[in-house]
């Protein structure tokens, strides 16, 4: 998400940065071409009109133009209001020792997978969530939260088939949830194409009846500003809370993230940042901030790995580099850990200074190759890689559906790597020009 806006944003404060001095012609300039990127990524316009009024007023103050740095005074002054737009702190759910969450949105824009991801998420908190189907209206809409309750191992209430009466249902769902011992009730409600009449009473009998501590809408990235008219009915008639906004990583806009909180007044809670359940993540305004300015967010990669990566297999394999018994095994089991923590292109996002990578030269595709390459190979052969003659890396090339060629640049760039274990600075180096070119490698 962002990456066509940050792409444009960091091209403009790059070019303030190189001026020694900045007048207020140089102000104007740069702050016309944030507008347009900002209207070009789908921001509200009177949202972007109001933003970049409030930028200039700030950097057009004199202890800006006549700083020392007067060009990174302004990408400060706009990270700040950026994240001030976005929500300025995390706005964590309002939730007692025993709660209850109203889930609603419109049909395709994934309401049902993000109750089994808050589910999975409030679990992880500590939490003992149980799902209540309530959508009677969408065909298969109980089944597949029904699949999506037994792969996170949430218990979850079913109406019975052919059940019509929604409220019925919703109170019988409230007496089950009771006798289950939970603590957190997620009640997935129906939606429709549009937000008619019909549905709103509907939603409003069920929120009586509920009477949840919080209400949150799901909203699709994806539909840009008509998220944000979606949100403004869903408030109206049933007093929205929060809002979830889905398929950020199909969206290369962002601007239903940028507009939905000053338009709306609710606070963005959480995003849904992929297909697996797991793709899910508090919603932190001052990162997402640093994460459209290029500036990374370390934090939210250091708590990814926490979530993925096994600490003990961690230090067991820091021993094993300082021994330099690293192989080949050591290698497939962290770029399994690696790939649980999501796709390649958004852990870039994360790390300062290597947005610009994404989409230039890391594949995906190529990552799946290099794996599949270590998985054709005995595990004798991982843990002593020199075995491999000539013979045994056509086989592995067989085997991998790749080229000789392809195993041979990964042999040599894991034997550069190893060599280089025990002196970082080369290791920083070898790394940067490995993630440019691939670890297959490229001809030179």
């Amino acid at each position: 998400m962002f990456s066509r806006l940050s792409d444009k944003l960091q091209d403009v404060f790059k070019d303030l940065r190189g001026h020694g001095r900045i007048s207020e012609s140089n102000v104007n300039d740069a702050l016309r071409e944030v507008r347009l990127a900002l209207l070009e990524a789908d921001v509200h316009f009177k949202v972007a009109k109001d933003f970049v009024a409030r930028v200039k007023e700030k950097a057009l103050g004199q202890e800006v133009l006549r700083s020392i740095t007067p060009g990174q005074q302004i990408v400060k002054i706009f990270h700040d209001e950026l994240t001030a737009l976005l929500g300025g702190d995390a706005s964590p759910l309002s939730l007692g020792p025993q709660a209850r969450i109203l889930v609603v949105g419109l049909n395709g824009a994934g309401k049902t997978t993000t109750c089994a991801k808050l589910a999975l998420h409030l679990k992880q908190q500590g939490r003992s969530p149980v799902l209540i189907a309530c959508d009677l209206q969408r065909p298969a809409a109980v089944e597949q939260l029904a699949i999506l309750a037994e792969q996170i191992g949430t218990p979850i209430f079913r109406p019975e088939p052919g059940a019509k009466d929604v409220l019925r249902v919703v109170r019988d769902g409230m007496a089950w949830a009771r006798a289950q011992g939970c603590n957190v009730e997620i009640y997935d409600t129906a939606g429709r194409q549009d937000l008619d009449e019909e549905l709103i009473d509907e939603l409003r009998r069920v929120r009586d009846i509920v009477e949840p501590h919080e209400s949150l809408l799901v909203c699709d990235a994806a539909t840009g500003q008509q998220a944000v008219g979606v949100a403004e009915k869903f408030h109206g008639a049933v007093g929205v809370t929060g809002l979830i906004l889905t398929k950020v990583d199909g969206d290369a806009r962002g601007g239903a993230a940028l507009s939905l909180r000053e338009v709306t007044g609710r606070p963005l809670k959480f995003l849904g940042t992929g297909e697996k359940t797991e793709a899910f993540e508090v919603f932190h305004p001052d990162r997402l901030a640093g994460r459209i300015l290029g500036m990374g967010d370390v934090v939210s990669l250091v708590e990814q790995a926490a979530r993925n990566i096994d600490m003990e297999d961690a230090a067991r394999l820091e021993q094993r580099l300082r021994s330099a018994q690293f192989d080949l095994n050591d290698f497939l089991d962290q770029f399994k850990a690696l790939r649980k923590m999501g796709p390649l292109e958004n852990l870039l996002g994360l790390i300062p200074g290597m947005d610009k990578m994404k989409g230039s030269g890391v594949d995906e595709k190529q990552m799946r190759r290099v794996e599949a390459i270590i998985l054709s190979m005995t595990p004798g052969e991982r843990s002593r890689p020199d075995v491999l003659n000539a013979r045994r890396r056509q086989r592995v090339a067989r085997g991998s559906g790749t080229t000789v060629t392809e195993v041979n640049n990964l042999l040599r760039r894991f034997s550069e790597m190893k060599k280089l274990m025990k002196s970082p600075g080369k290791l920083k180096k070898m790394m940067t020009r490995a993630g440019s070119m691939g670890m297959l490698g490229r001809n030179q």
